[in-house]
């Protein structure tokens, strides 16, 4: 399934990723979520007037885009739908499906005795996940240059993981693990793609995780063998 000078190879494919069938947000599991695009401008949503004027649940909406560097004020007009708080504001994003990579461990719930009193969102459980977009240039979509994808693949780079899933969908994919975020952990917010990275699979991405965070891997991981490998080979 992997080519001879990808990560997976080090490994046996075989055992890299792994048919589940459990209900759980698990380390290495596979799921969908809707991830904004990181790099567009985010627009914010503001009613100026309502559709009819005794109505309060309906309105006429300003859509502009969200600058850091535009001041604020509280927007006077009430409508039912759209409350806020100070300092708050509706921003809109574009968002996509995508299959994204559970990096970390279910959280632990907070006590109910220690929430009284407090917002649901203030302690909200959340998982941390990171998406993949496909690599294929096939028309559908701009996909990565062939050249840069031979580098992602030869672990040249600490944001970007080289990889084919075990789902229907592109014959290739990129891992962008520097577009980590978070994911609420309500049945809503995701859906489970019935495969998970195996054992030594997670152990080694997590070493990837390290060289991006830390700027380097482990003396012993596998990653310093591969490189060697892939350089003596391909210079």
């Amino acid at each position: 399934m992997f080519p001879d000078d990808s990560v997976q190879s080090i490994i046996t494919p075989s055992l890299w990723w792994e048919e589940t069938e459990t209900k759980n947000l698990e380390r290495g599991c596979l799921v969908y979520a809707f991830i904004p695009h990181v790099d567009q401008v985010p627009y914010t949503i503001k009613p100026v007037g309502r559709s009819q004027a005794e109505r309060h649940d309906s309105a006429k909406l300003d859509i502009a885009p969200l600058r850091m560097k535009d001041r604020r004020k509280k927007e006077d007009l009430p409508v039912a739908a759209m409350t806020l708080h100070d300092s708050e504001l509706w921003a809109a994003y574009r968002a996509k499906k995508r299959v994204c990579l559970v990096l970390g461990s279910a959280v632990p719930a907070v006590d109910n005795k220690l929430r009284f009193g407090m917002p649901k969102k203030s302690t909200a459980p959340t998982v941390i996940v990171a998406p993949y977009y496909g690599s294929d240039q096939d028309g559908t979509r701009a996909g990565y240059n062939p050249e840069l994808v031979e580098r992602i693949r030869h672990a040249e780079y600490p944001q970007f993981f080289w990889d084919k899933l075990p789902i229907s969908g592109p014959k290739e994919s990129i891992l962008r693990l520097d577009h980590i975020q978070p994911v609420g952990t309500q049945s809503n917010s995701y859906e489970l793609a019935k495969y998970k990275l195996s054992e030594n699979a997670m152990e080694l991405m997590d070493d990837l995780l390290k060289w991006l965070i830390w700027g380097g891997v482990p003396a012993d991981s596998l990653i310093l063998d591969y490189r060697k490998e892939i350089e003596s080979t391909f210079g």
